[in-house]
């Protein structure tokens, strides 16, 4: 049975994905900053990486490292202090990693690291692809650190992936539960223009990319881990709107200059349009559950767990 060691298994992507894992026959070992006893198929490993702290006796039989630790970006003013957690966040907890497997024996294959398509400049117009430059804003030189600390493993002759995901649609948190909030009252919050694209994934979709990228070899480097039909921020909403409440909704505008009082730099992101290419994942064979839009969001509003039939 092989294992997987993973960081930041507790949150919202974590949840999904070790229920996935386990059900295709993976032991898992979670980093976890609350000591928990242990589950079925599931050991808790407690870590403190502010004070340098893990358990490296226990980390070494790991035959693959999912990374998915860091702190909240929308959760918090971007204050300088806040900026400095969130790439330290990323990027303190990989080198501890790496600190462990460099210096003793192991039988790592991959590591599989998350990034972000906050990685890329803001653009109406074109579509970027992994190729393309990082931008110059706060987030993009975080993603560009926190890849470049996932592809120390590579000294190791460990592959290393890393998904630069886009905005996660998921029932359970993350982006869509403040809009699902709002629709309950019949307000549809169009932030900004609304026209700024949002290049989205299903959260069964990244589970299952998660997981291919762990045993498919020809998996290297960087992945826009985003479904390939992108959407404008109103007609996301919008379409969800219909969906819960089918004409019954008053649109809402947030003026961009309101969300920058509120938000801060924060807001750059909320109102940043960034259209991502799906198509290096489409060349090489992904098959997306969800692929568009409609799909998506029947999936999460209709079924009890937001799979639709794919769960």
């Amino acid at each position: 049975m092989p294992t997987v060691l993973m960081t930041g298994g507790t949150g919202l992507i974590g949840r999904a994905l070790t229920g996935m894992l386990q059900q295709r026959g993976y032991r898992i070992k979670l980093l976890t900053r609350r000591k928990q006893a242990a589950e079925a198929g599931i050991q808790y490993l407690f870590w403190d990486p502010e004070r340098g702290k893990l358990p490296a006796e226990d980390l070494l039989d790991a035959d693959y490292l999912i990374h998915l630790a860091g702190a909240n970006v929308a959760e918090k003013r971007w204050t300088a202090v806040r900026k400095q957690e969130l790439v330290w966040s990323r990027t303190r907890t990989l080198d501890l990693l790496w600190d462990v497997f460099s210096r003793h024996p192991h039988q790592l294959k991959a590591v599989v690291s998350a990034s972000a398509i906050g990685y890329y400049d803001a653009s109406q117009d074109r579509w970027f692809q992994e190729t393309d430059a990082p931008g110059k804003d706060f987030l993009a030189q975080t993603c560009v650190e926190w890849e470049a600390h996932a592809h120390r493993f590579e000294a190791l002759s460990v592959r290393v992936v890393c998904l630069r995901t886009g905005i996660v649609l998921s029932r359970q948190g993350g982006f869509l539960v403040p809009f699902l909030r709002a629709l309950r009252w019949g307000v549809a919050p169009i932030l900004g223009s609304g026209v700024q694209w949002i290049s989205w994934i299903h959260i069964h979709d990244l589970c299952r990319l998660y997981a291919n990228a762990l045993i498919t070899e020809q998996m290297v480097g960087a992945y826009n881990a985003v479904a390939p039909e992108p959407v404008t921020q109103k007609n996301l909403i919008l379409s969800l709107a219909r969906l819960l409440k089918k004409q019954y909704f008053v649109p809402l505008h947030v003026p961009a200059l309101l969300l920058r009082i509120l938000m801060g730099e924060m807001s750059v992101e909320v109102l940043k349009s960034v259209r991502v290419s799906a198509q290096k994942l489409q060349q090489e064979g992904f098959q997306y559950s969800y692929p568009d839009i409609s799909s998506a969001l029947l999936a999460l509003l209709q079924t009890p767990n937001g799979m639709g039939n794919h769960a």
